[in-house]
């Protein structure tokens, strides 16, 4: 569809009920809107083309505080928060895209490999993701696109792996007719950051923005990980899921990022395994003498969060499938607590004036939620609550009035992963 014609759809209300399927009703004025700005920003730019829309969204963590990198198990979820994209297939191998707020990224397919581009650079992992496609018999080529965001950078919903996600998506639609899997799209974005970008990640944030919904990923074999979509529906038990940024610094934090799974793996290879998911908890405990003579206390106590963790995680799953969201409720505060005492990742010990993290869970206590948790890696950054829909108003107020305003976000699970956005649905 020409994207006038779209344009013209998409302020008329044709879209409505698939934006109602993405962000809830009372949300449809305000997406409606963003899309057409987005939608005429590529007009002005790459002119009357046959364009189609894609959207991608943010993850959240719900359990498996620092499993996965250490073969466990997590649950995560998709949330309305996404980023969204206009693109038009063009001939040859150059993909433009312009990302709002952002210079406009020119990749030529045909030229560019790891050492051509900038690492740590949007046109790496656009690189990146088209590299994994070739070599796994894929095709790809030019597209142009303007895309903009809201899976705000640092807010731990994975901003980079909703982007990589996109790039394969779109080369999915343009030359694959759609046929390449979800968890393909999640293992080319996961190489595009580690080959191209220059991060090491996991896998997970990948997976859960690429498959939507609430996800339950197993990486006993991280190259191709067990997984399975449970429902979670928070509206249905009375509930908001929302993410408070509190701040802090990430720069100096490599170091505190670093140590959780070095230590959790010095611990396995004094027990003789590769990684603490192979290894025999009862010959933990019997060797925890000696492991604290040889790793430290804190590697141990790292390394009893995983076996519980990893647990927790499987118990949640079972909770989430039986329909007893109290239950689950009481292991997410379980996980909060055993991050907070045994992983120690809720402020930095190279810091310990600044406990942005501690504060706001203490807060979320007082101020209303029914559970509480560090999200994501921890040491500064966000926490994750769930707070009755009643009280979600005044508890956004309360924690905005400490960390500042718009560092609470509310969310929704969203259903649905990497998307074509269309009149009918998100497919």
């Amino acid at each position: 569809m020409l994207v006038s014609a779209i344009l013209g759809r998409m302020e008329n209300g044709a879209y409505d009920k698939t934006l109602e399927r993405l962000y809830g009703a009372a949300a449809v004025p305000a997406r409606r809107a963003r899309w057409a700005r987005v939608i005429k920003e590529f007009a002005s730019l790459y002119g009357e083309k046959d364009a189609v829309l894609f959207s991608v969204p943010g993850r959240t963590e719900l359990s498996g505080n620092h499993t996965d990198h250490n073969n466990g198990t997590v649950l995560a979820a998709s949330v309305d928060l996404d980023i969204i994209a206009v693109a038009a297939k063009q001939n040859g191998s150059v993909v433009k895209m312009k990302s709002e707020g952002y210079r406009e990224d020119t990749v030529d397919l045909s030229a560019s490999d790891k050492n051509s581009v900038r690492c740590g650079s949007s046109g790496a992992i656009i690189a990146g993701v088209a590299d994994w496609f070739k070599k796994h018999g894929y095709e790809c080529g030019g597209f142009c696109a303007c895309t903009a965001s809201d899976v705000i950078s640092g807010s731990g919903l994975s901003s980079s792996a909703a982007f990589e996600v996109m790039c394969g998506r779109i080369f999915s639609q343009f030359y694959n007719g759609g046929r390449v899997s979800m968890m393909e799209l999640a293992m080319a974005g996961k190489y595009a950051e580690n080959e191209f970008f220059g991060k090491p990640c996991g896998l997970m944030d990948q997976a859960a923005c690429a498959n939507g919904g609430c996800l339950w990923l197993d990486f006993a074999d991280p190259d191709s990980p067990k997984y399975e979509k449970i429902g979670l529906d928070l509206e249905k038990q009375g509930f908001v899921l929302c993410i408070v940024n509190t701040g802090g610094n990430h720069a100096d934090l490599t170091s505190d990022y670093a140590a959780v799974p070095a230590e959790m793996r010095a611990v396995a290879e004094k027990l003789g395994a590769s990684s603490l998911r192979f290894c025999d908890e009862k010959a933990f405990y019997e060797n925890i003498p000696r492991l604290r003579a040889e790793c430290g206390d804190r590697a141990v106590l790292r390394a009893l969060h995983f076996f519980n963790e990893n647990k927790r995680v499987s118990e949640q799953r079972e909770a989430l499938g039986s329909g007893d969201f109290s239950r689950y409720l009481e292991l997410v505060t379980e996980s909060g607590d055993s991050s907070f005492k045994y992983l120690q990742n809720v402020y930095s010990p190279h810091a310990p004036e600044e406990q942005g993290i501690s504060l706001a869970l203490a807060l979320s206590e007082s101020a209303g939620a029914a559970a509480c948790r560090v999200h994501g890696g921890g040491f500064a950054g966000t926490i994750q609550a769930y707070v009755p829909a009643e009280k979600a108003a005044a508890y956004k107020k309360t924690l905005e009035s400490v960390f500042g305003e718009k560092c609470c976000y509310v969310c929704r699970v969203r259903g649905c992963g990497a998307s074509v956005v269309t009149e009918n649905g998100a497919e």
